[in-house]
């Protein structure tokens, strides 16, 4: 099955220069990272394509021998050919410079991560209640991971041997090939790019210097975080490989719905339905507020639904600061149901006494029907 054209992978003209092609490459790389599409094996192949594309168009020589030979150029074990997934899998390709530019520490340092045997990161997703997020909570969690093997010390080498240089590539971690013209430079299969390697493995952890094993941490959630928030624990990631240092473990929080407030920043808004007579009258009610305690709210005569009262203070705490957001009560007039027949009696001499009154007791419907009446008048002439 003949290859792609590179342009036409990454989705730039042929003479796209250096930044264009960089830019196309991100897009590409962040769609298709397996990340993104677990479990899809179109989407993976298509990140390698797309990674070896740009392992040879982000490169001058490589470029200009593309564009001359084509995909011939690189036949015979050059770029083209290489296979690994995941960071830095591409034989000095595109996708770890890319993704260590872009979110750098995060995702374990790139190739330089790799190549040192640096323990990967870890994400846990945590669950908090909207009161948590207001009050901050100290969480435990536990977390699957991987930690220093005991008996050998993290060394993977048999009662605690250190590694020792690898002869394949002199400690460097890489080799070199030359292909034609070309010198590629590739990791190193003997060591895995470790440049040492361990003569007589230890049995427990078969020569990682690591073994599986379950965390418990404790995590404090500090007041006024939002649903999103990563909270980084630095080293209680994956342990590295053979005594190399440990990756971090990310939070991410989510905070579920709340049954009766809704949230927007520090800001807290509840629908609180009101008595109909509360509403014409006026009076007082009470409250709930996100900390626990009541608050009166002064309903003014003749209050119309939809209409806020805002309570200052009362809302969310602000993070890493004192502060608080505001509260904002919405009135909902209710209007009663299941009526006796006496209440309906009343209701109706209500209505009987106030017939003159109706554009002062109901100004916003007299109004509305007010400009219907014109509209059907101005319809009648048109």
């Amino acid at each position: 099955m003949s290859k792609q054209d590179y342009y036409e992978l990454l989705g730039v003209e042929k003479g796209a220069t250096g930044d264009d092609i960089k830019k196309a490459y991100r897009k590409q790389a962040m769609q298709f990272h397996p990340d993104r599409n677990p479990g899809n094996a179109d989407a993976e192949q298509k990140f390698k394509e797309i990674n070896e594309a740009y392992d040879v168009l982000k490169d001058e020589q490589k470029r200009a021998a593309y564009d001359r030979f084509g995909h011939a150029a690189f036949e015979q074990g050059g770029p083209g050919a290489g296979g690994g997934g995941g960071f830095g899998g591409f034989g000095g390709g595109g996708f770890s410079d890319i993704f260590d530019e872009m979110f750098g520490e995060f995702m374990g340092g790139g190739r330089r991560g790799q190549a040192s045997g640096r323990g990967a990161d870890l994400r846990y997703n945590m669950d908090i209640s909207l009161e948590d997020a207001f009050g901050g909570k100290a969480a435990t969690v536990k977390v699957p991971s991987s930690a220093p093997c005991e008996d050998c010390k993290g060394t993977g080498g048999k009662d605690g041997a250190q590694p020792v240089t690898c002869s394949g590539c002199n400690g460097h971690g890489k080799v070199r090939q030359q292909q034609g013209f070309f010198t590629i430079e590739r990791t190193c299969p003997t060591c895995q790019g470790m440049g040492k390697i361990i003569k007589d493995p230890c049995r427990s952890c078969g020569g990682s210097g690591r073994t599986r094993k379950e965390k418990t941490l404790s995590v404090n959630i500090p007041a006024g975080v939002e649903d999103g928030t990563r909270i980084r624990l630095a080293g209680e990631g994956e342990a590295g490989m053979r005594g190399a240092p440990p990756g971090d473990l990310y939070i991410f929080l989510s905070i579920a719905a709340h049954r009766i407030f809704q949230r927007d920043g520090a800001n807290i808004f509840c629908r609180v339905p009101i008595p109909m007579t509360t509403a014409a009258l006026g009076g007082t009610i009470e409250v709930p507020t996100i900390d626990g305690s009541k608050a009166k709210v002064t309903i003014p005569e003749g209050t119309q639904s939809g209409h806020q009262f805002r309570l200052r203070n009362k809302g969310m705490s602000v993070l890493r600061s004192p502060a608080r957001g505001d509260m904002f009560i919405q009135a909902m007039v209710e209007t009663p149901v299941a009526l006796t027949k006496r209440q309906k009696e009343l209701l109706q001499e209500f209505n009987d006494a106030g017939e003159g009154e109706k554009a002062k007791n109901s100004p916003e419907s007299q109004g509305f029907f007010a400009k219907v009446k014109e509209l059907w008048e101005d319809l009648k002439e048109g």
